[in-house]
């Protein structure tokens, strides 16, 4: 009888890690080679430049590259994803032509709160931890909470406010149909990570402690989204610009 060879997952191995790290910086490049550097082209290679900065420093935990010690990996590591949900409320305020400055600084300030403690608090990581199929990061336990609830807590509130503010729109009216386009788009950007998340953690729930490397291998659709159907309706290209100048 023939013995069955365990079946590896290495959707988040650390080849993956890094092709999905330059899918991610050359989109980025691209955005700033292609397009004026607008409100919105910039809020997009930032959300670009953040995702790739997370899966380097994946990668790096991983293979030990570089000179910095897998701890402060980790802490740059979050650092790019902390800004992830804000950069993101705020690309969508944008695209729905909607101010919101409280709800964006309120955002912004718990952004840097949390930046500032990856960079300066001693041993908000408890340990982390390559498994060949993603990285498991185990943050202190109440600061880990506390960071989770921030991190979904306004995922979840920019997937609310998107379908709220697209129900607003009017179908009939063609101005606003690209607001219509790129706010379906974002959500559609937002679900495609966080439900194949959900479905791996029902599946698998031990896979939960891998929770952030998880969303960020599934999260470059969100940025092949940005890259290759909202950017090209809402960007301004170079040479356009200069043509009309």
């Amino acid at each position: 009888m023939r013995e069955r060879k365990a079946t590896v997952l290495n959707c988040f191995s650390p080849p993956v890690m890094i092709a999905t790290m330059v899918t991610e910086a050359s989109l980025a490049v691209y955005t700033i080679w292609r397009y004026a550097m607008t409100p919105i082209t910039r809020l997009i290679t930032l959300l670009l430049v953040c995702l790739a900065t997370f899966q380097l420093a994946e990668y790096s935990v991983c293979t030990g590259l570089g000179g910095l010690t897998p701890e402060n990996w980790s802490r740059l590591g979050f650092v790019a994803i902390a800004a992830l949900p804000a950069l993101g409320l705020h690309t969508l305020h944008v695209l729905a032509g909607k101010p919101g400055r409280r709800l964006l600084m309120v955002n912004y300030a718990m952004m840097g709160a949390f930046v500032l403690a990856f960079l300066a608090f001693p041993n908000v990581f408890d340990n982390y931890q390559c498994t060949g199929n993603y990285v498991i990061f185990h943050l202190r336990p109440r600061f880990g909470g506390i960071y989770y609830l921030y991190y979904f807590g306004w995922l979840f509130t920019a997937i609310g406010l998107a379908w709220k503010w697209l129900r607003e729109l009017k179908e009939q009216d063609h101005k606003e149909q690209t607001k219509r386009e790129t706010l379906k788009a974002m959500i559609a950007g937002y679900l495609v990570f966080l439900v194949p998340v959900t479905v791996a953690n029902a599946v698998n729930p031990s896979s939960r402690a891998g929770i952030p490397s998880i969303m960020c291998g599934f999260a470059v659709l969100l940025a092949l989204v940005l890259g290759f159907y909202i950017l090209p309706r809402v960007g301004e290209p170079k040479a356009l610009t200069k043509q009309a100048k």
